[in-house]
């Protein structure tokens, strides 16, 4: 993709998140789930790591290599006119710079960044560690000239047994990531628990990312709780599953 039509992109993407409280980008895998998203009428799209994972017969967990995601992600940016962003893990070991020069160059314009780093055994990356990371893919955009999305999650909740015992760990993070150029962040796994959801987004005053089930989650208690962008992770294609079951099984022998 042209370098012209992904900075526009970038920058229609960073406008949606003004325009949108909260801004919904649903979780695409391919080509198919990507037009039919945008044909339904959002304006931008995510595509997750764990349903394109699933749909290429991978592993989550960077079970892909960088060069798999890219082979991936072109087509899906082609095929739809809406800015696309995309779950690229903890990096798939790449340097920042070529982490944003592989992503913009397929056309996305927009990223995740998690601090679990499952190719070096699951660990968690250290407060100052994520930051630096991300200090360094807002570093390698701008020398780009493109203002990737840069969506900073952490795992913190979700790897504790009491997610409310690492909340102030959890802030901390989020803040060091918001100062460190996140355009919004993500602390994944407290989708169900409005307590959790206040604080962070109280903490912070870039746009917090929640998780969402497009069927048994609201819509407006996202709105009312202050979350600025919802994405669903595998939460839609899980759904889609379970539909799907539903509809073969009178037809299964």
């Amino acid at each position: 993709m042209d370098l012209r039509t992904v900075t526009e992109r970038a920058r229609r993407l960073e406008q949606l998140h003004a325009d949108h409280k909260p801004l919904v980008l649903p979780t695409v895998w391919d080509v198919w789930s990507a037009r039919t998203a945008a044909d339904a009428g959002f304006p931008a799209l995510t595509i997750g790591s764990h349903p394109l994972a699933d749909s290429r017969g991978a592993d989550d967990h960077e079970g892909q290599t960088f060069e798999d995601v890219l082979a991936a992600v072109r087509p899906i940016a082609a095929a739809v006119d809406v800015p696309v962003s995309v779950d690229l893990e903890a990096g798939y070991g790449q340097k920042p710079a070529d982490l944003i020069a592989g992503l913009t160059e397929a056309g996305g314009v927009g990223l995740n960044i998690e601090d679990t780093v499952h190719s070096d055994g699951g660990r968690v990356r250290d407060t100052q560690e994520h930051a630096h990371y991300i200090a360094d893919l807002r570093a390698a955009a701008d020398d780009a000239g493109i203002p990737v999305w840069i969506n900073g999650r952490t795992d913190l909740f979700l790897h504790a047994d009491d997610p409310s015992a690492v909340l102030d760990q959890a802030i901390e993070r989020l803040r060091a990531m918001e100062r460190a150029g996140a355009d919004s962040v993500y602390p994944v796994g407290i989708q169900d628990d409005d307590d959790l959801l206040t604080a962070v987004v109280a903490a912070v005053t870039v746009p917090v990312n929640s998780t969402a089930h497009p069927v048994k989650h609201d819509l407006a208690r996202f709105r009312r709780l202050g979350v600025g962008r919802v994405t669903y992770g595998p939460l839609l294609q899980f759904a889609l599953t379970d539909a799907m079951k539903d509809m073969l099984k009178p037809w299964a022998p």
